[in-house]
């Protein structure tokens, strides 16, 4: 007799949340998205596996996932990762999301932890996630992008869908319109790029612009005496008035214009420039100028 065993389905042929999944979810616990929260829920199962697919995922990984909502990419990453930690901060949606996950991936319900909590406040998770995937508000987009590389340091990669011109602005380099505050700061920790762009019409409530996606991959921080706070702080300056060039811009920092100009001239930068010409590796070391030697 030939035995035949059953091939356990292939994640591009497990099914996902539709709309109308994502409605009746959203009816059986009386939740209607809020823009307070900034949620807009992914209603299309072929762009939940467009996501997954860019994130890159190894099937040995644990990936946090910062606002799963209802659960429909929690569960296309449940397909891909050895496991999911997910931080929601709504608790109606919070207590939802396990049993969504039983009924849609029974088999893998026990690979997924769920945590009640603001992301901008977690410091500690189970696991050490090696992995950030995730939909994140538009208003907090960058601060939780932010907060997770300095907090989670076992983060290597990632991949997150924000508002297009905030994914613009992430990936953004020197001598660009766009590149900022979250350009620079982002770079301390990663090299981010551009990794496609998401329409309106796969989200409930449809937004009123595209959203992009943006992968990172962590890197070594700039070699330098200055701590990360340090340099922030010369990066926030820079751009608190960045029409002005950096020797006008940082003189609050320095202590006056003549010391800033002493700084960027120790560092190897004109201080006729502005902050929006410069590296991350260049604000190290504007950092690191103004630091006593030490013996």
């Amino acid at each position: 007799m030939i035995e035949v065993t059953s091939t356990p389905p292939s994640p591009a042929t497990q099914p996902l949340l539709g709309a109308a999944e994502i409605r009746r979810l959203a009816e059986e616990i009386g939740v209607r998205p809020t823009k307070t929260l900034g949620q807009n829920f992914v209603i299309d199962g072929n762009t939940i596996r467009r996501i997954v697919a860019a994130a890159n995922v190894d099937p040995a990984e644990t990936v946090l996932e910062v606002g799963p909502g209802l659960g429909s990419l929690t569960l296309g990453l449940l397909d891909a990762a050895a496991r999911v930690v997910a931080v929601e901060i709504d608790p109606v949606l919070a207590a939802k999301l396990p049993s969504t996950i039983a009924a849609f991936r029974p088999e893998l319900a026990g690979n997924l932890e769920v945590i009640l909590s603001d992301a901008m406040r977690i410091t500690e998770l189970p696991g050490e996630p090696t992995a950030l995937v995730a939909n994140l508000p538009y208003n907090v987009a960058v601060p939780v992008v932010l907060h997770l590389l300095e907090h989670f340091p076992s983060l290597e990669h990632g991949l997150v869908m924000v508002q297009d011109e905030v994914a613009d602005r992430m990936v953004a380099g020197p001598g660009s319109k766009t590149y900022g505050v979250p350009s620079v700061k982002g770079a301390w920790y990663s090299k981010m790029r551009k990794a496609g762009v998401i329409g309106m019409n796969v989200f409930w409530p449809a937004p009123k612009i595209s959203s992009g996606l943006v992968a990172f991959t962590r890197h070594e921080a700039p070699v330098t005496r200055a701590s990360r706070e340090e340099v922030f702080a010369v990066i926030d300056a820079a751009f608190a008035q960045r029409r002005k060039t950096l020797r006008a811009a940082l003189a609050g920092w320095a202590g006056g214009a003549p010391e800033a100009e002493a700084y960027l001239r120790q560092a190897g930068v004109d201080p006729s420039a502005r902050g929006e010409v410069i590296d991350v590796a260049a604000y190290a070391r504007i950092a690191e100028a103004k630091l006593p030697f030490t013996a």
